[in-house]
């Protein structure tokens, strides 16, 4: 079987992309999974964090699923979904559209470039769930916000909520994101465990200065990532409810693949986030498969001129950091 595909990024989260539009492709589920284990392998010609699968929708412009390196389907992901706008964007010659996910469909719109020469777009994060069931968190309370949970951290505060995919958020202090217990708490979590039946996203937050913030992410079916859209989406909106950062006001969100801009929304109890971020693409590539024995050659590769332009906004994020947050080892 050959496959076209373009490979791509937002803020360091990469990749493969797969069009269903304009292509005569027939996945089953299963088919679906073994594709996101055998060519998002990082010991392989390809390697990304997972697959985008670009659909043709009953309800909308277009339709994304998104698949982990693990097999397992992502219920959002803002990072992607932002290279899925850009790509039924420019498939339809739209500057702005509406794209089903699996639980909403969701605004989308080309913006003004993060940074010159970096392709842009805003993506809608809804809907925003803080019931533990929406996750599945197993605690005898309806919600979690900013306290304690013992059996993971005598000293850490949290936040869960879905957005949709589930997370738990902690603003913590330099010391806490330089050590090992980000690491150690994730694993727990996303292991055999009886709080998260499901695993969890878990991110550790440090306030950097008015208005910016860094979020570190350990994605439940990835491990850490150089960011995750949803994370930093939730990440903001949890900032607003400690009055860190306001509300209506786009908030500079930092991570180890580079630099987004969330606004987080409220009205009454109700609350959605716009991300804002590069979409960049690497290369095209046409691969050989063959689904039974699970293997595949990459047979053509087109490299593209976009990560030479993000490497600089890259640069410019981590001086940042480096100059607001006192250690160098996450780099």
């Amino acid at each position: 079987m050959q496959i076209d595909l373009i490979k791509g990024h937002g803020s360091g989260n990469d990749f493969l992309i797969i069009d269903e539009i304009s292509n005569e492709y027939t996945f089953t589920e299963e088919d679906r999974a073994t594709l996101a284990r055998v060519l998002c392998n990082r010991n392989s010609e390809l390697g990304a964090d997972g697959i985008l699968f670009v659909m043709n929708s009953e309800h909308a412009v277009g339709r994304m699923r998104v698949f982990n390196a693990d097999g397992s389907e992502a219920s959002m992901c803002g990072n992607g979904l932002r290279l899925v706008a850009r790509y039924i964007c420019e498939l339809k010659g739209l500057n702005k559209a509406v794209i089903e996910t699996m639980k909403a469909n969701l605004k989308v719109s080309k913006q003004e470039d993060i940074f010159p020469q970096v392709h842009t777009y805003q993506v809608e994060i809804s809907p925003v769930l803080f019931d533990l069931k929406a996750l599945p968190l197993n605690l005898n309370k309806s919600s979690v916000f900013n306290e304690k949970i013992e059996e993971l951290s005598p000293e850490l505060k949290f936040t869960a909520l879905a957005v949709p995919n589930p997370h738990l958020i902690s603003i913590v202090e330099t010391e806490q994101l330089s050590s090992n217990l980000q690491k150690q708490l994730s694993e727990k979590v996303n292991g055999p465990n009886h709080l998260f039946p499901d695993g969890v996203n878990v991110s550790f937050v440090s306030p950097l200065q008015k208005d910016s913030i860094y979020v570190r992410t350990f994605e439940r079916g990835v491990g850490f990532t150089n960011a995750c859209g949803t994370a930093m989406s939730a990440s903001s909106l949890v900032t607003c409810l400690l009055d860190i950062n306001e509300y209506e006001k786009g908030i500079n969100v930092y991570n180890n693949g580079g630099r987004v801009q969330c606004v987080v929304h409220k009205l009454e109890d109700t609350y959605s986030i716009d991300l804002i971020g590069n979409a960049t693409y690497l290369y095209q590539a046409s691969v050989s498969l063959n689904l039974e024995e699970k293997t595949f050659t990459v047979s053509s590769r087109k490299n593209l001129a976009e990560q030479a332009t993000y490497e600089k906004l890259q640069e410019d994020a981590q001086q940042m950091i480096k100059q607001t947050i006192l250690f160098y080892q996450l780099f």
